[in-house]
């Protein structure tokens, strides 16, 4: 049973500037940065019929490529941080995009996503990470010149039940064009 989700991929060139920010933060566990995207739709663990059902309505999305733009770091978990991860600037273009997806995923039975999209890249996973360290942190890297790529396409992702982090396979993609 696969557990899927929906995102956009993060150029290499962009990847290499991400993973330059790794270090000097006590309990992160850094993601890979060839595990780095964007995650538009998590979708879980799903039967392969289900799978099949989902790969094939994706087709549908009708998108031109947009622009996305990287730019600095924050992180989540107001009281007890748990993510370090890279700002993506909520475009249109990205927004309705997310939202056609889960309008699709919600079409064929899935439950709404409970969370707010708020379109990020995670850098690390935070594991007894003190505030005052993040903060630290955070000051000190989480500042650099806004990044961007073009998004020509989103894919759908597969990975392994783990706490996260990848590996994650490309199951298909979909080209955005118009």
């Amino acid at each position: 049973m696969p557990r899927l989700f929906t995102g956009l991929e993060i150029p290499a060139e962009i990847g290499q500037t991400l993973s330059s920010l790794r270090g000097g933060l006590p309990g992160a566990r850094w993601i890979d940065p060839e595990n780095y995207h964007v995650t538009l739709r998590f979708i879980g663990d799903i039967d392969g019929v289900s799978a099949n059902e989902i790969a094939s309505m994706l087709f549908r999305v009708n998108r031109k490529p947009f622009e996305v733009a990287v730019q600095g770091l924050s992180s989540f978990g107001s009281k007890k941080p748990r993510a370090v991860v890279a700002n993506i600037a909520p475009s249109r273009p990205l927004i309705e995009l997310q939202a056609e997806l889960e309008r699709l995923m919600q079409r064929i039975g899935l439950d709404p996503e409970g969370r707010k999209f708020t379109p990020h890249v995670t850098l690390a996973r935070l594991r007894d990470a003190s505030t005052q360290d993040v903060a630290d942190y955070l000051s000190v890297r989480g500042y650099f010149p806004t990044k961007v790529f073009t998004a020509s396409r989103f894919v759908l992702f597969s990975s392994r039940a783990s706490t996260g982090g990848g590996p994650y396979v490309v199951e298909d993609s979909y080209a955005l064009s118009a």
